[in-house]
């Protein structure tokens, strides 16, 4: 597991470049993830990675291409001082966890190892033993992103077919 670590005000555009919207498939969204920032992120990245940047994460254009395009590359969670409202929102409605730690994104970096519990919030460097405490989510929106998104989660709830 590794920590990729961004600054303040990364935007949609950067996390997967609008040049490659015409393929709504998730693994080619996947394969441009981050190229602009990190050319390397889209072929090191490994399942259960985990991103780690500054405040407004997630700003400009409103689209779920982002979130989902780091949730398809297996990233596990971004950690971040705060988002962008409309990033937060598209990354729950996939089913993308994101927690808000301003202590955690300023102090963790590349190299750490990390385990996080989304049920209590709390993120611990391994590395340094030192637990951060964020918010954990609510039981409403921890139960959509375990069914993987909020179409899922409306459909077990027998709500939408």
């Amino acid at each position: 597991m590794k920590v990729y670590k961004y600054g303040d005000n990364v935007d949609t555009d950067v996390i997967i470049p609008a040049r490659h919207l015409n393929n709504p498939d998730p693994k080619a969204l996947a394969s441009h993830c981050m190229e602009d920032i990190d050319a390397n992120f889209a072929s090191t990245v490994e399942t259960g990675d985990i991103v780690v940047a500054g405040a407004n994460f997630g700003c400009g254009s409103s689209r779920e291409h982002a979130p989902l395009a780091l949730k398809s590359c297996g990233v596990q969670c971004v950690i971040a001082k705060s988002f962008a409202r409309i990033f937060y929102r598209n990354a729950i409605n996939i089913g993308f966890p994101i927690l808000e730690c301003p202590e955690a994104a300023e102090e963790i970096v590349p190299g750490d190892t990390l385990s996080v519990d989304f049920a209590k919030g709390t993120i611990t460097a391994e590395t340094s033993g030192k637990t951060y405490q964020a918010a954990p989510f609510p039981a409403f929106v921890d139960g959509i992103i375990q069914h993987g998104g909020l179409l899922n989660s409306l459909k077990a709830r027998g709500v939408a077919k």
